[in-house]
């Protein structure tokens, strides 16, 4: 009688953490009957595996087996055995009709099939278990099962309802651990002998499925002639086993977030959990993390296979689409959320110590100009800047001389009576480069509390400014000028529409703001002269109130910077900046100069074309780059001037802050702060960080542009202007009524010429806008 079979034995019970990766359902009725081992199989992984009564009894099986000739089954359907049909070794000859295999449907699957007929030189057709006809290779065969002939494959599933019942895993831990010791590599035949006390075509193809899909006990290797199966060392057993119940445990994990999922998207919108609370729990945050990078196309290896996973345990595809919907659906994201927030790793809050000292800043900071400070606070001041600005940080004055002359005062807010160079306010403040703003937030370049209060000029209170005067030609050319530290004290507050309907009132007692629109008028006759270029267009300006809502509020402005009080504020900001190169040039101090050289195309090319965006639009295209000096001004050639410094946005934007730090510490009679040097590189910092603010803007202006066109009745017209044609008859457009460029085919007109257009499709996240020519009726055409 041979020794008893360990299927049998393993009710003595091998640990249950031995169990490998199958998906298989519980045994139905209990494996054939064979007597027990005394205290069956141990479960532990180190010392004393056995007794020695075990090591003999496997030793003489082995024995047994191998002193056998492996004729049996060969012999009864005149085939090559198990071993001979190894991988690589299965040929057109080696198969025939009727045989039983196992073979790779795809990386995921093994099915079992019959052989039908060659397929042409090397394949086979097969029809597998599901009964489908298909075409396979010799390599994607992995086992042939023995002592099967003429097999028909609709007893296919009786064959696996039956292997179910033979299939229990926790006979491997203990297989492993009485053939570990010696090292003893085995084959199928005799793995399924030890188990089952046979090695039939049903013990053979169980014992075959239980090695190929162990992934801890056992590991293949080929001999010359076949394949066989070794026992790993019980060091790796173990790291394999730690692998196998960490995967579990994360698929457990994987499971209860799917769950969590599911149900936070099966809730209406307002019962949804809010954003925070997926964020309390770490393992629930690495998962919504993971789907948040993966939205926005920054996530690294761990994040993409995770957030991947999650998706498609979830029915969603590999998209990054599909994890941003997922995390609309359940109400982490709102359904507009500005992903560019996230792509770009925007700073939109600060930290502790930054706040903490900028708290400290408004206790307790002396002014150390405080002694040097002109008062002008007698002075009649103009703030003009959109209605929605938070950021007050220039003002104007004018008066008439004596002599005719004009003079202006351009009054800039004073950030550096706080903020000291190489401060960590300061440091902040340069790795942000500029204040945000979007249609939905404003991100200020410094914490808000000082941004918007104690730096920001406010009307009727004694503000700290550092002020430009002028006194301008009669041709409108800088006559004089001075810069000095002053006190104001701003009487209003307009904004461009105000400040143009008092303008169009011509009130006496507003002779200030008339004589301010006078010498914006004679500068720009002046810079005209120069070698000026017009670049006013009409641009777009959106408000959203509530953008985490669904259906939120849109209010569009389309900006005219013709508008008077729009140019006259330009002008005033142009002539300041020429006053600081100036003063810089004077006084041989470094200073971010800015220039611009005219173009190669003479400006008189585009007379023949309306003025307007039309004209404004072709001389933006002929534009060149930018350059930048840091010893001595440059020419603007786009503006008409020697030299330009931006001077009047410390509060926004940090080079404008580079130039104060400067120009103040002249003024106290201190050594400039920074070298050239110093100051090439700290722009080019705060530079990186104005294009992706730029970026951000443009991109979400756009798509909240997209969202009001989305809204809007369907076919409504719009006045479009053609701006250029770029290839034959697709012209780049103007929407009048939107301030939004777009591209379309139109069929008549040309540049500068109106035509309608209508909307046909606008979809915001995926910036998407289709439009067309809308053909007006005419008697003409009748």
């Amino acid at each position: 009688m041979g020794p008893p079979p360990i299927v049998a034995r393993a009710a003595g019970g091998c640990s249950s953490a031995a169990l490998v990766f199958f998906r298989l359902r519980p045994l139905r009725r209990s494996v054939r009957p064979a007597a027990a081992f005394a205290g069956g199989c141990s479960s532990g992984l180190h010392g004393g595996y056995r007794s020695r009564r075990v090591h003999s009894l496997v030793d003489s099986v082995l024995d047994e087996l191998r002193s056998r000739r492996r004729v049996r089954v060969s012999a009864k359907i005149g085939l090559q055995g198990t071993k001979e049909l190894s991988d690589n070794k299965i040929d057109k000859r080696t198969l025939q009709k009727g045989l039983l295999l196992e073979f790779q449907k795809d990386t995921e699957r093994a099915l079992l099939a019959v052989v039908e007929r060659p397929d042409g030189k090397k394949n086979w057709m097969v029809t597998d278990q599901n009964g489908i006809l298909s075409s396979i290779k010799p390599q994607q065969v992995t086992y042939v099962v023995p002592g099967v002939m003429n097999f028909d494959y609709s007893r296919i599933n009786e064959f696996l309802e039956k292997a179910q019942d033979l299939l229990d895993p926790t006979v491997l831990e203990c297989a492993w651990m009485e053939l570990s010791e010696k090292d003893k590599s085995i084959t199928v035949e005799e793995f399924a002998e030890i188990l089952y006390g046979t090695n039939e075509s049903l013990e053979s193809y169980c014992a075959h499925f239980l090695l190929s899909r162990d992934i801890v006990y056992f590991v293949k290797v080929e001999s010359r002639d076949y394949s066989m199966y070794q026992p790993r060392s019980p060091a790796q057993v173990e790291e394999l086993l730690r692998r196998k119940l960490a995967k579990e445990a994360a698929e457990k994990e994987l499971e209860e977030f799917v769950h969590l999922l599911k149900s936070a998207k099966a809730l209406p919108m307002e019962s949804k959990p809010p954003k925070t609370s997926w964020l309390v729990e770490e393992k629930v945050r690495q998962k919504i993390e993971a789907l948040q990078a993966y939205a926005v196309d920054t996530c690294n290896d761990e994040q993409r296979r995770l957030a991947g996973n999650i998706l498609k345990a979830m029915g969603f595809t590999r998209t990054s689409s599909a994890a941003l919907k997922l995390l609309i659906n359940v109400g982490y994201f709102p359904m507009h959320v500005n992903l560019d927030l996230f792509k770009y790793d925007v700073r939109i809050s600060y930290t502790e110590e930054v706040l903490s000292a900028a708290e400290a800043l408004l206790v307790d900071s002396p002014d150390s100009d405080m002694h040097i400070r002109k008062d002008l606070s007698t002075l009649k001041v103009y703030a003009i800047d959109v209605d929605e600005a938070d950021e007050l940080d220039d003002a104007l004055s004018a008066t008439r001389l004596p002599d005719g002359r004009i003079k202006v005062w351009i009054h800039v807010a004073d950030p550096t009576c706080l903020v000291k160079p190489r401060s960590i306010i300061d440091r902040e403040a340069m790795h942000r480069g500029t204040s945000i703003f979007l249609p939905t937030d404003t991100f200020p370049m410094f914490p808000e509390r000082l941004a918007m209060n104690a730096m920001s000029l406010q009307q009727g209170k004694e503000c700290k400014s550092v002020t430009v005067s002028v006194i301008l030609n009669p041709d409108g050319s800088i006559a004089e000028y001075t810069i000095e530290n002053s006190f104001i004290k701003p009487t209003y507050m307009l904004t461009y529409e105000s400040a143009t309907e008092l303008l169009y009132m011509n009130l006496e007692e507003e002779k200030e703001l008339r004589i301010l629109q006078e010498a914006a008028s004679i500068r720009a006759q002046w810079r005209r002269s120069q070698g000026s270029i017009d670049t006013a267009m009409i641009e777009p300006r959106i408000k959203v109130s509530n953008p985490d809502d669904p259906e939120p509020n849109i209010n569009l402005y389309v900006e005219d910077q013709t508008n008077p009080a729009m140019q006259l504020v330009s002008e005033m900001m142009i002539l300041c900046g020429e006053a600081v190169a100036a003063f810089g040039s004077d006084n041989n101090l470094p200073l971010p100069y800015r220039g611009h050289p005219q173009s190669n195309t003479a400006v008189s090319v585009f007379s023949h074309l309306p003025e307007g965006p039309a004209r404004s639009f072709a001389n933006i295209s002929m534009l060149r780059a930018a350059e930048m000096d840091f010893q001595k001004p440059v020419p603007h050639g786009v503006l008409g001037i020697p030299g330009y410094v931006q001077f009047t946005s410390p509060i926004r934007r940090y080079v404008d802050l580079l130039a104060h730090y400067q120009v103040k510490a002249f003024l106290r009679g201190d050594s400039p702060p920074y070298s050239a040097g110093d100051l090439e590189g700290m722009t080019f910092i705060a530079s990186m960080h104005v294009k992706v603010a730029r970026r951000l803007h443009s991109n979400s202006l756009r798509y909240w542009l997209l969202e009001y066109l989305r809204r809007q009745p369907q076919g409504r017209k719009y006045k479009a202007l053609i701006l250029k044609f770029l290839k034959d008859r697709m012209a780049a457009l103007l929407l009048v009524e939107v301030g939004m460029q777009v591209t379309a085919t139109v069929s008549r007109g040309k540049v500068g010429d109106e035509v309608s257009i209508a909307v046909e499709t606008a979809h915001p996240r995926d910036d998407i806008l289709s439009i067309r020519e809308v053909i007006e009726d005419t008697e003409d055409s009748e």
